[in-house]
């Protein structure tokens, strides 16, 4: 059976154009350790046991992207340090997350490699995800994907708040319940 392709529906996609950027083991783990304080590319270099070839090249996209700012620190030679900017701070806690799955689903028998000290209490961090609006715990399954103001696809009709999405293209109707406001604030665990 042919599926018709509906790769148009994500162009905008939020997910698909920020791993266009850091999606790539090598631009992960830079960013990691530019958020633990490495800054130089002999550091990085050495850390990662990366090619510098390739350390270079994704120091160029994550400056060019705007991750990443590069700053001379000395002359005679030129020398070069890489801070993260506004834009790749933001990617804070994607690494904590990434941080957590992997202690979490692919555990070290000794446990985990690196924790987070959190300054204000003292305590190991154990960060979790939480609305901004209500601070409950943000889960798989107390939220609902809904078309956002970005979002561009001519060939969906019916309004997310009645439960009804139709795809024309496929001719079918796709139900949800409709979303309960009171509900949707609600944590479970």
């Amino acid at each position: 059976m042919d599926y018709p392709d509906l790769s148009h529906r994500f162009d905008g996609e939020s997910v698909a154009r920020a791993l266009e950027i850091v999606g790539e083991r090598w631009t992960l783990l830079i960013l990691r350790e530019a958020f633990f304080g490495v800054r130089r590319f002999g550091q990085l270099a050495r850390n990662l046991q990366i090619p510098r070839p390739t350390l270079s090249a994704r120091l160029r996209t994550l400056v060019d992207k705007g991750l990443l700012e590069k700053v001379p620190y000395a002359r005679d030679p030129d020398r070069h340090e890489y801070r993260l900017t506004d834009s790749g701070r933001d990617l804070f806690a994607a690494i904590v997350v990434l941080m957590q799955w992997g202690d979490h689903h692919l555990p070290d028998p000794n446990g985990p490699p690196i924790v987070l000290h959190h300054q204000p209490c003292g305590q190991t961090a154990e960060p979790v995800l939480v609305c901004a609006h209500c601070r409950q715990e943000i889960t798989a399954h107390n939220v609902t994907p809904e078309p956002g103001p970005g979002f561009v696809d001519a060939e969906v009709s019916g309004d997310p708040k009645d439960g009804v999405l139709i795809d024309d293209s496929l001719e079918v109707v796709q139900r949800r319940a409709p979303v309960d406001r009171e509900k949707r604030t609600r944590t479970r665990r």
